[in-house]
C-alpha cells in the first residue's frame, strides 16, 4: 500500500497573519493595506519575524509506515496522534513496499525467506513475506500472552514483531511556522525517499486550497528555500 496524505483542513490565511503582525500598530483593515499584505508577509519572513506564521494551521490525515512517523515526531508541530498498538491490536495489516526496490534481485542464492523460495528473488518479495511472517507472529503472539500477561502487556509487547514499514495513521497538524521547517528539512534531496515524498504532497494541498489562502505565504518560504 502506497502512503497517502489527505489535507482535513486549514485556519487562518495570508489575511490572517497580517493582521497578526499588525497587532502592534492597528489592525483595521483598508484596501491599501490588503494590497500590501503580500510584501508584508515577504518581508516578515525575510526578516526573520516568525510568530505570526503560527497564526495559520493545515491539519493533515496521513498514512505511513513507522520509519517516515518517526521522522514527522521530530519536529515542532502544533499536535500530533497515531493509532498506538499499545492500547489496541492492529487488526488491519498494512504495510509499505518501497517503489525502488521493484527489479533488484538479492545477490545470495543461499538468502531465502522460505526454505522453499526461489533462488534469486526480489527484494520486494522477500520483504513482502518478512512482513507477513512478522504480521502472523504478532497476532498469535497477543493471543497466547494475554491469557498469562494480561490484555495490555500482550497488545504491548507483541508488537516488537511489526516490521518497520508497517504502516500507521496520523493525524497531524502544523502551523506554518512549523510547516515551513518540516518542508525545508523533509522536502530535501537529503531527506529519506518516503518523507520526502509525504512533504511534496503536503505542500501541493496547501498550494491547492480554494482561493490561495497561503499564496504569500508559501511565496515567501519557496523563496527562502530558494
Amino acid at each position: 500500500m502506497n502512503n497517502k496524505v489527505d489535507l482535513l483542513g486549514y485556519y487562518g490565511s495570508d489575511e490572517v497573519i497580517a493582521c497578526s503582525a499588525w497587532t502592534s500598530t492597528s489592525r483595521d483593515l483598508t484596501n491599501e493595506k490588503r494590497s500590501r499584505i503580500g510584501k508584508l508577509i515577504s518581508m516578515l519572513w525575510r526578516e526573520g519575524h516568525e510568530t505570526p506564521f503560527e497564526k495559520g494551521v493545515v491539519h493533515f490525515l496521513v498514512d505511513c509506515e513507522i520509519a517516515s512517523h518517526i521522522h514527522l515526531l521530530k519536529h515542532r508541530i502544533s499536535s500530533l496522534n497515531a493509532e498506538s498498538a499499545r492500547y489496541k491490536e492492529l487488526k488491519e495489516d498494512k504495510y509499505y513496499l518501497p517503489e525502488d526496490w521493484t527489479e533488484i534481485r538479492n545477490s545470495n542464492p543461499n538468502l531465502r525467506i522460505d526454505g522453499n523460495g526461489e533462488k534469486h528473488q526480489k527484494w520486494t518479495t522477500i520483504l513482502r513475506r518478512y512482513t507477513e511472517l512478522g504480521n502472523l507472529l504478532y497476532h498469535q503472539c497477543v493471543e497466547d500472552i494475554e491469557p498469562t500477561l494480561g490484555r495490555k502487556r500482550a497488545k504491548e509487547s507483541a508488537r516488537f514483531f511489526k516490521t518497520y514499514n508497517s504502516q500507521i495513521q496520523a493525524d497531524i497538524m502544523f502551523n506554518m511556522r512549523s510547516f515551513a521547517n518540516f518542508i525545508k528539512l523533509r522536502n530535501s534531496e537529503h531527506a529519506q525517499k518516503e518523507i520526502r515524498e509525504i512533504a511534496q504532497s503536503m505542500w501541493d494541498l496547501v498550494e491547492s486550497i480554494e482561493g490561495e489562502p497561503f499564496k504569500h505565504t508559501l511565496e515567501a518560504i519557496q523563496c527562502r528555500l530558494g
